[in-house]
Protein backbone atom coordinates (compact mmCIF):
# COMPACT_ATOMS: atom_id res chain seq x y z
CA UNK A 1 0.00 0.00 0.00
CA UNK A 2 1.35 3.64 -0.66
CA UNK A 3 2.86 5.49 2.01
CA UNK A 4 1.09 8.35 -0.05
CA UNK A 5 -2.30 7.27 1.50
CA UNK A 6 -4.00 8.42 4.35
CA UNK A 7 -5.01 7.19 7.44
CA UNK A 8 -8.50 6.85 6.23
CA UNK A 9 -7.54 5.20 2.88
CA UNK A 10 -5.61 2.48 4.56
CA UNK A 11 -8.51 1.54 6.97
CA UNK A 12 -11.07 1.61 4.13
CA UNK A 13 -12.67 -1.54 2.99
CA UNK A 14 -14.76 -0.65 -0.26
CA UNK A 15 -18.05 -2.16 -1.51
CA UNK A 16 -18.08 -4.63 -4.04
CA UNK A 17 -20.29 -4.21 -6.81
CA UNK A 18 -21.80 -7.14 -8.88
CA UNK A 19 -19.35 -7.76 -11.53
CA UNK A 20 -19.81 -6.61 -15.15
CA UNK A 21 -18.43 -9.72 -17.17
CA UNK A 22 -17.81 -9.83 -20.52
CA UNK A 23 -18.37 -13.39 -21.68
CA UNK A 24 -20.22 -14.69 -25.11
CA UNK A 25 -23.77 -15.63 -24.65
CA UNK A 26 -24.36 -14.35 -20.88
CA UNK A 27 -27.57 -14.35 -19.36
CA UNK A 28 -26.60 -11.44 -16.52
CA UNK A 29 -28.57 -12.01 -13.58
CA UNK A 30 -26.45 -10.21 -10.77
CA UNK A 31 -26.70 -6.71 -10.50
CA UNK A 32 -30.62 -6.03 -10.58
CA UNK A 33 -30.52 -4.03 -13.86
CA UNK A 34 -33.14 -3.15 -16.09
CA UNK A 35 -34.28 -6.35 -18.64
CA UNK A 36 -35.88 -3.82 -20.72
CA UNK A 37 -34.68 -0.57 -22.25
CA UNK A 38 -35.57 3.28 -20.94
CA UNK A 39 -38.13 5.08 -22.09
CA UNK A 40 -38.58 6.01 -25.29
CA UNK A 41 -38.96 9.53 -24.76
CA UNK A 42 -36.28 9.86 -22.15
CA UNK A 43 -33.60 8.62 -24.47
CA UNK A 44 -34.92 10.94 -27.22
CA UNK A 45 -34.26 13.76 -24.92
CA UNK A 46 -31.00 12.41 -23.83
CA UNK A 47 -29.63 12.51 -26.92
CA UNK A 48 -31.33 16.05 -27.62
CA UNK A 49 -28.70 17.31 -24.97
CA UNK A 50 -26.17 16.48 -27.13
CA UNK A 51 -25.12 19.62 -28.45
CA UNK A 52 -22.77 22.81 -28.52
CA UNK A 53 -24.49 23.57 -25.24
CA UNK A 54 -22.56 20.66 -23.18
CA UNK A 55 -19.78 23.24 -22.86
CA UNK A 56 -22.01 25.30 -20.68
CA UNK A 57 -22.36 24.11 -16.73
CA UNK A 58 -25.88 22.49 -16.16
CA UNK A 59 -28.18 23.87 -13.69
CA UNK A 60 -26.54 23.29 -10.54
CA UNK A 61 -29.54 22.91 -8.54
CA UNK A 62 -31.35 20.90 -11.42
CA UNK A 63 -34.30 22.81 -10.46
CA UNK A 64 -36.28 21.86 -13.67
CA UNK A 65 -35.90 17.99 -12.19
CA UNK A 66 -36.62 19.05 -9.08
CA UNK A 67 -40.60 20.39 -9.64
CA UNK A 68 -40.83 17.19 -11.87
CA UNK A 69 -40.01 15.30 -9.22
CA UNK A 70 -41.80 17.38 -6.55
CA UNK A 71 -44.77 17.15 -9.16
CA UNK A 72 -44.89 13.46 -9.57
CA UNK A 73 -44.82 12.99 -6.05
CA UNK A 74 -47.22 15.35 -4.72
CA UNK A 75 -44.54 17.64 -2.15
CA UNK A 76 -42.59 20.73 -2.79
CA UNK A 77 -39.58 21.29 -4.37
CA UNK A 78 -37.84 22.28 -1.40
CA UNK A 79 -38.55 18.87 -0.67
CA UNK A 80 -36.61 17.14 -3.14
CA UNK A 81 -32.77 16.71 -3.66
CA UNK A 82 -31.01 14.96 -6.56
CA UNK A 83 -27.89 13.27 -6.82
CA UNK A 84 -25.51 10.75 -9.40
CA UNK A 85 -27.36 7.74 -8.35
CA UNK A 86 -28.89 6.85 -4.91
CA UNK A 87 -25.42 5.75 -3.69
CA UNK A 88 -24.39 9.59 -4.17
CA UNK A 89 -27.68 10.48 -2.21
CA UNK A 90 -27.07 7.78 0.57
CA UNK A 91 -23.41 8.91 0.92
CA UNK A 92 -24.50 12.83 1.33
CA UNK A 93 -27.23 11.53 3.69
CA UNK A 94 -24.89 9.57 5.56
CA UNK A 95 -22.39 12.79 5.93
CA UNK A 96 -25.36 14.99 6.67
CA UNK A 97 -27.90 13.08 9.07
CA UNK A 98 -26.37 9.99 10.15
CA UNK A 99 -23.54 10.68 12.09
CA UNK A 100 -24.58 11.38 16.19
CA UNK A 101 -23.80 10.06 19.73
CA UNK A 102 -26.13 7.30 19.72
CA UNK A 103 -25.23 4.51 17.06
CA UNK A 104 -26.73 4.63 13.97
CA UNK A 105 -29.14 1.33 13.48
CA UNK A 106 -29.64 -1.00 10.25
CA UNK A 107 -30.38 -4.68 9.50
CA UNK A 108 -27.68 -7.33 9.50
CA UNK A 109 -28.34 -8.55 6.39
CA UNK A 110 -28.72 -5.34 4.04
CA UNK A 111 -26.98 -3.08 1.71
CA UNK A 112 -23.67 -3.46 2.15
CA UNK A 113 -22.88 -0.43 1.20
CA UNK A 114 -24.08 0.77 4.47
CA UNK A 115 -21.14 -0.10 6.76
CA UNK A 116 -18.71 1.03 4.03
CA UNK A 117 -20.13 4.53 4.61
CA UNK A 118 -20.11 3.96 8.23
CA UNK A 119 -15.94 3.55 8.01
CA UNK A 120 -15.64 6.37 5.24
CA UNK A 121 -17.53 8.97 8.08
CA UNK A 122 -16.87 7.40 11.22
CA UNK A 123 -20.50 6.50 12.42
CA UNK A 124 -20.81 4.00 14.94
CA UNK A 125 -23.46 1.34 14.15
CA UNK A 126 -25.29 -1.47 15.16
CA UNK A 127 -26.65 -4.48 13.10
CA UNK A 128 -29.95 -5.54 13.97
CA UNK A 129 -30.42 -8.82 12.90
CA UNK A 130 -33.01 -10.21 10.84
CA UNK A 131 -35.64 -12.60 12.64
CA UNK A 132 -35.43 -16.49 11.21
CA UNK A 133 -37.53 -15.63 8.45
CA UNK A 134 -35.03 -13.43 6.85
CA UNK A 135 -37.76 -10.42 7.62
CA UNK A 136 -37.07 -7.09 9.30
CA UNK A 137 -38.90 -6.82 12.62
CA UNK A 138 -39.79 -3.24 13.72
CA UNK A 139 -40.06 -4.28 17.41
CA UNK A 140 -36.23 -4.89 17.51
CA UNK A 141 -35.76 -1.06 16.23
CA UNK A 142 -37.09 0.03 19.76
CA UNK A 143 -33.62 0.62 21.34
CA UNK A 144 -31.64 3.84 21.67
CA UNK A 145 -30.74 5.11 18.20
CA UNK A 146 -28.72 8.23 16.92
CA UNK A 147 -30.24 7.58 13.78
CA UNK A 148 -32.18 4.34 11.42
CA UNK A 149 -31.41 3.47 7.83
CA UNK A 150 -33.39 0.47 6.03
CA UNK A 151 -34.10 -0.58 2.22
CA UNK A 152 -37.58 -1.42 1.61
CA UNK A 153 -37.49 -3.48 0.22
CA UNK A 154 -34.65 -4.79 2.05
CA UNK A 155 -31.61 -5.68 -0.08
CA UNK A 156 -30.60 -8.71 -0.57
CA UNK A 157 -33.71 -10.52 0.35
CA UNK A 158 -36.19 -8.65 -1.64
CA UNK A 159 -38.73 -8.91 1.25
CA UNK A 160 -40.84 -5.46 2.08
CA UNK A 161 -42.28 -3.53 4.99
CA UNK A 162 -45.59 -1.99 5.05
CA UNK A 163 -46.25 1.45 5.26
CA UNK A 164 -47.55 1.31 8.15
CA UNK A 165 -44.87 -0.58 10.08
CA UNK A 166 -42.71 2.01 8.83
CA UNK A 167 -44.90 5.04 10.18
CA UNK A 168 -44.29 2.82 14.03
CA UNK A 169 -40.62 2.99 13.41
CA UNK A 170 -41.12 6.86 12.86
CA UNK A 171 -42.97 6.99 16.08
CA UNK A 172 -41.21 4.81 17.57
CA UNK A 173 -38.28 7.15 17.15
CA UNK A 174 -39.63 10.94 16.51
CA UNK A 175 -36.21 12.76 17.56
CA UNK A 176 -34.26 10.57 15.47
CA UNK A 177 -33.52 10.77 11.72
CA UNK A 178 -35.13 8.02 9.78
CA UNK A 179 -33.81 6.86 6.29
CA UNK A 180 -36.24 4.59 4.12
CA UNK A 181 -33.69 3.48 1.40
CA UNK A 182 -36.76 2.40 -1.92
CA UNK A 183 -34.18 1.47 -4.86
CA UNK A 184 -36.76 -0.79 -5.32
CA UNK A 185 -40.00 0.35 -4.36
CA UNK A 186 -41.76 0.37 -7.57
CA UNK A 187 -41.55 -3.45 -7.44
CA UNK A 188 -44.47 -4.39 -4.82
CA UNK A 189 -43.53 -2.62 -2.13
CA UNK A 190 -45.65 0.65 -0.34
CA UNK A 191 -43.35 3.66 -0.35
CA UNK A 192 -43.05 5.71 2.50
CA UNK A 193 -43.52 9.28 0.60
CA UNK A 194 -46.96 10.10 1.44
CA UNK A 195 -45.35 10.09 5.61
CA UNK A 196 -43.20 12.70 4.75
CA UNK A 197 -45.82 15.39 5.39
CA UNK A 198 -46.60 14.29 8.84
CA UNK A 199 -43.34 13.05 9.91
CA UNK A 200 -40.21 15.65 10.07
CA UNK A 201 -37.15 13.01 10.77
CA UNK A 202 -38.47 11.09 7.17
CA UNK A 203 -36.06 10.90 4.19
CA UNK A 204 -36.85 8.51 1.17
CA UNK A 205 -34.76 7.97 -0.84
CA UNK A 206 -34.94 6.43 -4.65
CA UNK A 207 -33.47 5.88 -7.80
CA UNK A 208 -34.29 5.86 -11.59
CA UNK A 209 -31.77 3.31 -12.41
CA UNK A 210 -34.38 0.32 -11.26
CA UNK A 211 -37.68 0.59 -12.35
CA UNK A 212 -36.76 3.25 -14.63
CA UNK A 213 -33.72 1.22 -16.43
CA UNK A 214 -31.73 4.46 -16.80
CA UNK A 215 -29.31 2.95 -13.95
CA UNK A 216 -25.73 4.18 -16.46
CA UNK A 217 -28.04 7.51 -16.53
CA UNK A 218 -26.96 8.13 -13.02
CA UNK A 219 -29.87 10.06 -11.13
CA UNK A 220 -31.04 9.64 -7.51
CA UNK A 221 -33.10 11.44 -5.43
CA UNK A 222 -34.54 12.14 -1.83
CA UNK A 223 -37.66 13.63 -0.65
CA UNK A 224 -37.92 14.94 3.30
CA UNK A 225 -38.99 17.55 5.43
CA UNK A 226 -37.44 21.19 3.95
CA UNK A 227 -34.88 20.94 7.03
CA UNK A 228 -33.65 17.75 6.06
CA UNK A 229 -33.12 18.16 2.28
CA UNK A 230 -31.00 21.63 3.08
CA UNK A 231 -28.76 19.82 5.02
CA UNK A 232 -28.10 17.57 2.09
CA UNK A 233 -27.85 20.34 0.04
CA UNK A 234 -24.75 21.98 2.33
CA UNK A 235 -22.89 18.77 1.86
CA UNK A 236 -23.40 18.69 -1.50
CA UNK A 237 -22.40 22.27 -2.11
CA UNK A 238 -19.46 21.18 -0.21
CA UNK A 239 -18.16 18.56 -2.04
CA UNK A 240 -19.86 19.06 -5.69
CA UNK A 241 -21.66 21.73 -6.71
CA UNK A 242 -22.78 20.52 -10.43
CA UNK A 243 -23.68 17.02 -9.58
CA UNK A 244 -26.08 16.00 -12.25
CA UNK A 245 -25.14 17.07 -16.51
CA UNK A 246 -27.59 18.08 -18.70
CA UNK A 247 -28.40 14.74 -20.18
CA UNK A 248 -29.13 13.55 -16.95
CA UNK A 249 -31.89 16.21 -16.17
CA UNK A 250 -33.28 16.34 -19.28
CA UNK A 251 -33.39 12.15 -19.58
CA UNK A 252 -34.97 11.81 -15.85
CA UNK A 253 -37.68 14.30 -16.68
CA UNK A 254 -38.44 12.88 -19.77
CA UNK A 255 -39.00 9.29 -17.86
CA UNK A 256 -41.26 11.09 -15.39
CA UNK A 257 -43.39 11.89 -17.95
CA UNK A 258 -43.61 8.74 -19.68
CA UNK A 259 -45.87 6.69 -17.22
CA UNK A 260 -47.48 4.76 -19.57
CA UNK A 261 -44.23 3.15 -20.40
CA UNK A 262 -43.30 3.29 -16.57
CA UNK A 263 -46.42 1.29 -15.62
CA UNK A 264 -45.93 -0.82 -18.44
CA UNK A 265 -42.17 -1.98 -18.12
CA UNK A 266 -42.89 -2.68 -14.13
CA UNK A 267 -45.67 -4.88 -14.72
CA UNK A 268 -43.85 -6.91 -16.95
CA UNK A 269 -41.08 -7.13 -14.62
CA UNK A 270 -42.93 -8.08 -11.52
CA UNK A 271 -44.53 -10.72 -14.06
CA UNK A 272 -40.98 -12.13 -15.21
CA UNK A 273 -40.39 -12.15 -10.76
CA UNK A 274 -43.52 -14.63 -10.51
CA UNK A 275 -43.06 -16.80 -13.16
CA UNK A 276 -39.24 -16.99 -11.73
CA UNK A 277 -40.43 -17.60 -8.41
CA UNK A 278 -42.51 -20.50 -9.77
CA UNK A 279 -39.56 -22.14 -11.47
CA UNK A 280 -37.14 -22.25 -8.55
CA UNK A 281 -40.33 -23.69 -6.40
CA UNK A 282 -41.07 -26.06 -9.00
CA UNK A 283 -36.94 -27.12 -9.18
CA UNK A 284 -37.07 -27.30 -4.43
CA UNK A 285 -35.65 -23.87 -3.87
CA UNK A 286 -37.09 -22.53 -1.15
CA UNK A 287 -37.93 -18.49 -2.42
CA UNK A 288 -38.48 -15.24 0.22
CA UNK A 289 -41.14 -13.55 -0.81
CA UNK A 290 -40.07 -10.58 -3.06
CA UNK A 291 -41.42 -7.24 -3.74
CA UNK A 292 -38.25 -6.04 -5.77
CA UNK A 293 -37.29 -7.09 -8.93
CA UNK A 294 -34.63 -9.85 -7.91
CA UNK A 295 -35.65 -12.99 -6.15
CA UNK A 296 -33.37 -14.44 -2.90
CA UNK A 297 -33.14 -18.26 -3.32
CA UNK A 298 -30.99 -21.49 -1.50
CA UNK A 299 -31.65 -25.26 -2.33
CA UNK A 300 -31.56 -27.02 0.74
CA UNK A 301 -29.11 -29.84 -1.19
CA UNK A 302 -26.88 -27.37 -2.36
CA UNK A 303 -24.04 -24.90 -1.32
CA UNK A 304 -25.03 -21.12 -2.88
CA UNK A 305 -21.01 -21.04 -3.78
CA UNK A 306 -21.11 -24.06 -5.74
CA UNK A 307 -24.44 -23.31 -7.28
CA UNK A 308 -22.94 -19.80 -8.61
CA UNK A 309 -20.05 -21.49 -9.94
CA UNK A 310 -21.85 -24.12 -11.80
CA UNK A 311 -24.14 -21.53 -13.47
CA UNK A 312 -21.02 -19.33 -14.33
CA UNK A 313 -19.68 -22.02 -16.23
CA UNK A 314 -23.23 -22.22 -18.20
CA UNK A 315 -22.93 -18.34 -18.93
CA UNK A 316 -25.00 -17.32 -16.42
CA UNK A 317 -24.26 -15.05 -13.69
CA UNK A 318 -26.06 -14.27 -10.24
CA UNK A 319 -24.60 -12.40 -6.98
CA UNK A 320 -23.47 -14.76 -4.48
CA UNK A 321 -23.14 -13.01 -1.07
CA UNK A 322 -20.32 -15.01 1.21
CA UNK A 323 -21.81 -13.55 4.20
CA UNK A 324 -23.28 -15.51 7.43
CA UNK A 325 -26.56 -16.46 7.55
CA UNK A 326 -27.17 -16.04 3.76
CA UNK A 327 -23.57 -17.79 1.65
CA UNK A 328 -26.50 -20.59 0.86
CA UNK A 329 -28.38 -18.16 -1.27
CA UNK A 330 -28.57 -16.65 -4.73
CA UNK A 331 -29.62 -13.18 -5.51
CA UNK A 332 -30.95 -14.12 -8.97
CA UNK A 333 -32.26 -10.56 -10.74
CA UNK A 334 -35.31 -10.88 -13.59
CA UNK A 335 -34.09 -11.14 -16.26
CA UNK A 336 -36.22 -11.38 -19.58
CA UNK A 337 -38.38 -14.81 -20.49
CA UNK A 338 -35.31 -15.86 -22.39
CA UNK A 339 -32.86 -15.48 -20.21
CA UNK A 340 -34.99 -16.84 -17.21
CA UNK A 341 -35.92 -19.66 -19.37
CA UNK A 342 -31.81 -20.08 -19.66
CA UNK A 343 -31.51 -19.97 -15.94
CA UNK A 344 -34.03 -22.11 -15.12
CA UNK A 345 -32.62 -25.18 -17.56
CA UNK A 346 -29.03 -24.63 -16.49
CA UNK A 347 -30.30 -25.28 -13.23
CA UNK A 348 -32.15 -27.65 -13.63
CA UNK A 349 -29.14 -29.11 -15.06
CA UNK A 350 -26.92 -28.37 -12.64
CA UNK A 351 -29.79 -30.29 -10.06
CA UNK A 352 -29.58 -33.70 -12.32
CA UNK A 353 -25.72 -33.82 -12.41
CA UNK A 354 -25.72 -32.97 -16.24
CA UNK A 355 -22.27 -31.58 -16.98
CA UNK A 356 -22.20 -28.60 -18.04
CA UNK A 357 -20.92 -28.27 -21.91
CA UNK A 358 -16.81 -27.52 -22.69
Amino acid sequence: MSHFWSSLTHELRPYVPGEQPHMAELVKLNTNESPLGPSPRALEAIRGEATETLRLYPDPQATALRAALATYHHVGSEQVFVGNGSDEVLAHTFAALLKHDAPLLFPDITYSFYPVYCRLFGIAYEAVPLDHAMQIRVTDYRRPAGALILPNPNAPTGVALSRAEIATLLEQHPDAPVVIDEAYVDFGAETAIPLVASHANLLVVQTMSKSRALAGLRVGYAIGDADLIEALTRVKDSFNSYPLGRPAQAGAIAALEDEAWFQQSRARVIEGRERLNRGLVRLGFDVLPSSANFVFARHPAHGGAALAAALRQRAVVVRHFPAPRISDYLRITVGTDGQIDRLLSALSDILRGKPAPA
